[in-house]
C-alpha cells in the first residue's frame, strides 16, 4: 500500500483515474462467455452498498465509504458481473495514473467479491470475474492490474481463486506484504470457544469477570471519538509507529451506511473508560481492525474481557469466523501472545494475482519498487548505526 502512494506522488499534479473511461455495459465474449453481462463504473454508492450486503465474502475494504475516504472517490472503478437482472460478482478498485502518464495501476484489495449468501462459491463466476478484470483493466486501459484476493491458503476458496486465476501472475506488484492473521472459528458452542482458550488467558478472563467492568457497545460518533481518546492515551504510553490512521477509520466510519458500519466496544471501570475495540463485520466474516487500552486498562486487564464479549457479540450475530487483524510476532510479540491466546488458526493469504500487458505500467511499477526497495534498505542500515 505504501508503494502504492509512492507511485501517486510521482506526478506533483498528483492521480487521477484514467480520461479514456466511461460508464458502459456490455457483453464481453472475449471477456467472460455470452450468458454474462459486465458493467464498469455505472452504478452509484448508495447501490452499491445495498448490493454488498447480498455477499458473504463482502468487507470493509469492499466498501465504498472505504475506497472514497482512503484513496479519493475519483480515483475509485467499480465493475458489476451480471446474468441477466442478477449481480453475480462485483469489484471495486483503486486506479493509480500519474497525470499525463499512460500508465498506472489498477489495485483490488480483499475481492472480487463473487460467494454470494445462501448459495456455494461458484467456479465459473471466478473465472467469469478474472477476464472481465484482465479484459478491462489490463487490455483496454492497458494498466497494471493486481489483485490481492480474501482467501487463505489451502481452503476450498483459494483453490478455486488459483484454478480461476490460472492466467495471471503470482508475482508481488505494489500491495502491501504478505497478510498473516489468526483466525477464529465461532462455529462451536460458546461454551466449547472458552474451553479452547489458553488456560492462562481463561484464567485472565475468570479474574477480570470479577472486577467489576461494564461494555458500552455503540457506532455512532460520540463512542468513536471515546475509543479515540483512549488510542491517544495509549500512544503517549508506547509512542508506536501510527500506521493506521485512528481519524481516517472515524471518517469511513461516518461515511458508512448503518449495517456496515464497525462495531465499537468501551470497557469501562466506575464510568471511567479503561478499553476500546472496533470491529468490522460486514460479509459472514468480522475483522479485528483496532484496540487501545489506558494506564487503567493495563491494571484492570480490560483487553480480555473486551475480546471475549466481542466474540460473544459476533457469534449472536451470526458470523461465522473472527479475523484477528494480523499477527507479527517478531514486530509485535506482546499483541501476537495475547491473540494466540484465543486459540485461533494460524494462517495466512494466498500471493496476490497480477497482469500487465503494457510496458510502461510495467517499468512504473518496477520503477517504484526499486525506490521502495532502496528506501527500506536506507531505513534498516540508519536503524544499526
Amino acid at each position: 500500500m505504501k508503494a502504492l502512494d509512492e507511485l501517486s506522488m510521482l506526478s506533483s499534479a498528483g492521480i487521477e483515474q484514467s480520461r479514456d473511461v466511461v460508464s458502459r455495459a456490455t457483453t464481453l465474449e472475449a471477456a467472460t462467455d455470452s450468458k454474462h453481462r459486465i458493467e464498469v463504473d455505472q452504478i452509484k454508492e448508495e447501490e452499491w452498498s445495498e448490493l454488498i450486503q447480498e455477499f458473504a465474502d463482502a468487507n470493509i475494504y469492499q466498501t465504498w465509504a472505504y475506497g472514497a475516504v482512503r484513496w479519493g472517490g475519483t480515483n475509485l472503478s467499480h465493475l458489476l458481473l451480471k446474468r441477466g437482472a442478477e449481480v453475480l460478482g462485483l469489484a471495486q478498485l483503486r486506479i493509480v495514473r500519474p497525470m499525463g502518464w499512460r500508465a498506472g495501476v489498477a489495485y483490488l484489495r480483499w475481492g472480487p467479491l463473487c460467494h454470494r449468501r445462501g448459495r456455494d462459491l461458484d467456479p465459473a463466476v471466478v473465472a467469469s470475474l478474472a477476464r472481465a478484470l484482465r479484459h478491462e483493466y489490463v487490455e483496454r486501459r492497458r494498466l497494471f492490474l493486481e489483485i490481492l484476493p480474501n482467501a487463505f491458503g489451502g481452503s476450498l476458496r483459494a483453490q478455486i481463486f488459483e484454478s480461476g486465476f490460472r492466467q495471471f501472475d503470482r508475482r508481488r506488484g505494489l500491495g502491501s506484504e504478505e497478510y498473516r492473521t489468526l483466525a477464529l472459528n465461532l462455529s462451536p458452542p460458546l461454551e466449547e470457544l472458552r474451553r479452547s482458550l489458553d488456560k492462562k488467558w481463561r484464567n485472565q478472563l475468570n479474574v477480570v469477570e470479577r472486577n467489576g467492568l461494564t461494555i458500552i457497545e455503540g457506532n455512532n460518533a460520540s463512542i468513536y471519538r471515546t475509543f479515540g481518546e483512549l488510542y491517544e492515551q495509549m500512544w503517549r504510553r508506547k509512542h508506536f509507529d501510527r500506521k493506521i490512521s485512528v481519524e481516517e477509520f472515524g471518517r469511513i466510519q461516518e461515511r458508512l451506511t448503518e449495517p456496515q458500519k464497525m462495531r465499537i466496544l468501551i470497557c469501562a471501570h466506575q464510568e471511567k473508560p479503561t478499553a476500546g475495540l472496533v470491529c468490522t463485520a460486514i460479509g459472514d466474516s468480522a475483522i479485528f481492525l483496532l484496540g487501545a487500552t489506558n494506564d487503567d486498562g493495563m491494571k484492570l486487564k480490560s483487553s480480555y474481557l473486551l475480546q471475549w464479549e466481542m466474540i460473544r457479540r459476533l457469534k449472536e450475530a451470526g458470523i461465522r469466523v473472527y479475523d484477528l487483524g494480523g499477527t507479527d510476532p517478531r514486530q509485535n510479540p506482546g499483541v501476537h501472545h495475547f491473540k494466540s491466546g484465543l486459540s485461533g488458526a494460524y494462517v495466512s493469504h494466498i500471493p496476490p494475482f497480477t497482469a500487465c500487458d503494457s510496458a510502461m505500467s510495467r517499468a512504473a511499477v518496477k520503477t517504484v519498487q526499486l525506490l521502495h526497495a532502496g528506501f527500506g534498505s536506507a531505513q534498516r542500515q540508519l536503524s544499526h548505526e
